[in-house]
């Protein structure tokens, strides 16, 4: 105990930044945090009426949950010329899908429950650079999962 309160005292900024570190770590699954910090695994709720995402509320798992990050990828192109939605849809199509089989140990196109929906750079983001395309899974009918939706 000694050890600790002297380490407090010489580095109290070592002893901050490692509570809050803790205290994310712990509670990661119940903040609000930026879409681009999701991984594939993590639950979260889809906010409604959106069509640009930026912030979504993080949940485990075993609670109430809209989506299931599933995939993450990259597409390429040049920063002069924004890909456009035909493109993104390609590359779901090819790399979503295959995801979604494999994740799920189902087939994406003759699933009943599940479906499946990505997010893509805006024309800004692509200018800045941003190419990542996150694939994500809900439920067809709009409820809300309780558990993972990974195969085991």
């Amino acid at each position: 105990m000694q050890v600790v309160l002297g380490i407090v005292r010489r580095f109290p900024i070592w002893t901050a930044i490692g509570v809050f570190s803790l205290v994310g770590f712990v509670f990661h699954d119940f903040l609000s945090g930026s879409v681009e910090d999701l991984k594939v695994g993590e639950c979260f709720d889809v906010p409604a009426g959106v069509t640009t995402l930026k912030d979504v509320q993080h949940h485990p798992c075993t609670s109430g949950h809209d989506a299931e990050m599933i995939y993450i990828g990259s597409i390429s192109g040049s920063t002069a010329t924004y890909a456009g939605v035909a493109a993104f849809e390609a590359f779901a199509k090819a790399n979503c899908v295959p995801a979604f089989n494999s994740y799920l140990g189902r087939d994406f196109d003759t699933d009943e429950i599940y479906d499946m929906t990505f997010l893509y750079p805006t024309t800004d983001g692509w200018t800045n650079g941003d190419r990542v395309i996150n694939c994500f899974v809900v439920r067809i009918d709009g409820h809300q999962m309780t558990a993972t939706v990974r195969a085991p």
